[in-house]
Order: structure tokens, then sequence, then C-alpha cells
């Protein structure tokens, strides 16, 4: 093994993963360029966009400031293993119908951002939604079709258990 690189072994959406990985390459650098997983972009590469965003053992992370040998031993999701299980379904459909997909540069890491508020603000109002999506960038939507999106199903849920927003 080279001094560069070291031995790692992690799942990527349910595919184990036991490889030589450079220990200075980002773990969404190997996600796109060693595993051909492309959903999650390169923004400012200073983890202040969003467009990098992954799933490392069921929390949100920024893929540029994370190592690729920090998924050691963990369980990642990429917005790809994410569509695949079918688990976005519904926020994509929100999306679709609210037209909060404009140029898709932002939307996996607003898409990974807005299932964690699904799940874990199930009661947000506007206003927290837009605190919530605050460190996600979108340069063409002005976050009002993407709020309206995560509002739309957030009501849903709601509705669906008996809980009043």
């Amino acid at each position: 093994m080279s001094e560069n690189c070291m031995h790692a072994q992690f799942t990527v959406n349910g595919e184990n993963v036991d490889a030589h990985v450079p220990v200075r390459m980002h773990l969404v650098d190997y996600l796109r360029e060693e595993m051909g997983l492309t959903g999650s972009h390169l923004g400012c590469e200073h983890g202040v966009c969003g467009a990098c965003q992954v799933m490392v053992d069921g929390q949100v992370v920024r893929g540029c400031l994370t190592l690729a040998i920090q998924a050691d031993g963990k369980n990642v999701q990429t917005i790809e293993g994410l569509t695949e299980s079918r688990e976005l379904q519904q926020l994509q459909a929100a999306f679709l119908e609210h037209n909060a997909f404009q140029c898709g540069f932002c939307s996996s890491g607003m898409l990974l951002t807005a299932l964690e508020i699904t799940k874990h603000h199930k009661q947000a109002t506007r206003d927290e939604i837009r605190e919530l999506i605050s460190g996600n960038y979108c340069r063409c939507t002005g976050y009002q079709a993407i709020v309206n999106a995560i509002e739309s199903v957030l009501v849903k849920s709601s509705s669906e258990s008996g809980v009043k927003v």
C-alpha cells in the first residue's frame, strides 16, 4: 500500500467498497471519479453551497469537506441510491410539480436537505424551511418554488398522519 493511499471498506448505496483510497481525496471526488456517481456536484469546494451533499450513516455531510478515507466503516448514500430506494419519490414529485428543478445543479444537495427537513422538522413553517435550506445555494429559482415543494410534502404528510400544521 502506498503511503499516499489507505485501505478502506465502506458501503455506497448498498454496494460494498473495498479500496485503496488516496488520503487527500474528498468523498465527493471519490464518488464521482472512482464510482461514476455524478449526482452530487462540486460547487464551491469550501462547504458553503451544498451541491456536494451526501449522507454518511444517515447524516447529511458536505462531500467536498469530507475525506473519502473518513467513510471507512460507514454507510454512504448518494442521490442515486436514495432515488433508487424511492426514499425521495415524494420530494422529487413535489419539486417537479412546483417547478423547483431549474438547471439541476443544486438539486441533489437540495433534495437531501429537504429529506432531512421532512424527517426531522415535520412541522416546519415556511420561514423555518427557508432557514433550514439556507446552507444550499440555488442560483435559478429564488427559493420560492423549493420552499413551496418542501412545504407541500410536509402538509401532505401531516394530513396523512392527522397532525395539524
